[in-house]
């Protein structure tokens, strides 16, 4: 049998540079896309639904993506590689249009190539990092993952908060709130464009670092054989459903591991896709003091705006306030979720020997824990920079949440099946997102008062429930390298 050898530390990093440019992207859609979605006139029950796209293609593209990855082998591009330049191609692409978006259904419909664009690059690349790894560097591979996680998502955030800061542009008093040459009340805010801008090169530019940095393991002769083989004999319509009939076959054959981890993930993911969507909501209201009713006469005035009514200076002065804020309790966003990903870096190395003391387990436990804490308290916080403080405790548990549970799945999947389980780890991702992004629209406008507070405070109970539920996680005390199977 093939034994892996050990990698360098920069062997490992240049391997995982590309997640930098993939998670810039995904950071934009957590801090920026839902409060576009806002500017262009989404209200908070609509939150949910429109962000459809990332479970729906993930369900779908991922799974695939990686089960038709782990039958592929060329000799020039490789296994894993094709498919995560495409998606950062694609995704770049994206990127650059998504902030010109003058109408709510443009951009969402944006999102879902953005989104599956991504999803094409992300699950090959987990798998390519995982099929370049031994047993003993997982954990350590994985970790680094989690470091480039958070560089790429601090950066998307800081840009926001630091572009608003520099390039906003202030009220002008007495300007006239539907002139079309001043921008006074606008769709979306010329600076946010900057960090789409940066996005877009961040996405390419560091997965074709990693392409031609890190060179693929080839496959063994077994491997080759059968690919060449399925490749000569079978039908292209059997090559397409293939796919399907082996992530049926490989979820009945899921160690119990996966099976238990996916009742934590149905809590877990939930709420963070609460908070990513609730977040400026939340700091709208309490930060800023903009209620539901200030929101619904903001939308009525840029209505009549836009209808060619006469605004009056009252109603010019309230929206261009409105407006105001909102962009601020933007850029208070980008620079909470770059505190907590800025941390995630930092910390997601240091985490490696922690885990190897305590085991995986405890300390995925523990940053559960810490999540739940720091989102049942934000909300009481008014303090802009005294809100930092919960976003520690978020980022130490985003670092574990973003590489510890792949680690621990790692070790107790086939080799040969790696790109497969590594989709179905995915589907058990965008599976509690479709739920909430279904579900959670009528539960905030009827049960939790239409309230973004009442949303990030169920978020933070969810998480102190999925902590408890990861208890039932086994593995052996030294690195969780058996688990039942």
């Amino acid at each position: 049998m093939f034994k892996k050898p050990k990698l360098s530390f920069w062997q490992i990093w240049n391997m995982n540079v590309g997640f930098f440019g993939i998670q810039f992207s995904f950071g934009l859609q957590q801090t920026a896309v839902n409060p576009i979605f806002s500017f262009l006139g989404a209200h908070h029950e609509d939150l949910p639904l429109l962000n459809l796209a990332g479970p729906v293609t993930g369900l779908l593209i991922q799974p695939i993506i990686g089960a038709i990855s782990d039958k592929t082998w060329s000799p020039r591009f490789g296994r894993r590689k094709p498919f995560f330049l495409i998606g950062a191609i694609i995704a770049s692409m994206c990127l650059f249009m998504f902030p010109f978006s003058s109408e709510l259904w443009f951009a969402v419909g944006l999102l879902w190539i953005l989104d599956a664009a991504n999803n094409t690059a992300m699950e090959p690349y987990r798998a390519f990092v995982g099929d370049k790894l031994p047993d003993e560097q997982l954990t350590y591979g994985f970790q680094m993952q989690s470091l480039f996680v958070g560089a790429g998502i601090t950066l998307a955030n800081f840009s926001l908060f630091l572009f608003q800061d520099w390039f906003s542009v202030p009220v002008v008093e007495g300007a006239s709130l539907c002139s079309s040459g001043t921008e006074v009340v606008t769709a979306i805010p010329k600076w946010v464009y900057y960090s789409f801008f940066l996005g877009a090169i961040a996405s390419i530019g560091t997965i074709l670092w990693s392409v031609l940095k890190t060179p693929e393991i080839p496959p063994s002769e077994e491997e080759l054989k059968y690919i060449k083989e399925r490749n000569k004999n079978s039908s292209f319509i059997h090559r397409v459903i293939e796919p399907f009939i082996e992530i049926y076959q490989a979820i009945g054959e899921m160690p119990k591991l996966m099976k238990k981890l996916a009742i934590v993930y149905l809590f877990q993911w939930y709420a963070l896709f609460i908070y990513w969507q609730f977040i400026t909501p939340m700091l709208r209201s309490s930060m800023f003091g903009i209620s539901n009713e200030d929101t619904s006469k903001f939308d009525a005035i840029m209505a009549s705006c836009k209808a060619g009514e006469v605004v009056s200076a009252a109603d010019t002065s309230f929206a261009q306030n409105i407006q105001a804020l909102s962009e601020q309790a933007l850029a208070q966003t980008g620079l909470m979720n770059g505190t907590y990903n800025f941390v995630t870096m930092i910390v997601a190395l240091l985490l490696v020997p922690v885990a190897l003391r305590f085991s995986n387990k405890l300390v995925y436990v523990g940053s559960l824990f810490l999540t739940g804490i720091a989102m049942l308290s934000m909300p009481f916080i008014s303090n802009q920079y005294a809100l930092l403080l919960p976003m520690v405790l978020l980022g130490i548990g985003w670092a574990a949440m973003m590489g510890i549970p792949y680690a621990m799945v790692s070790k107790v999947i086939p080799e040969e099946r790696r790109g497969v389980y590594m989709g179905i780890v995915n589907m058990m991702i965008v599976i509690p997102m479709g739920i909430q992004t279904i579900t959670f629209g009528p539960i905030v406008k009827n049960l939790l008062n239409n309230d973004a507070v009442n949303a990030i405070l169920l978020a933070g109970l969810f998480f102190i429930i999925a902590g408890i539920l990861a208890f039932r996680l086994k593995g052996k005390p030294s690195d969780n390298l058996e688990f039942d199977k």
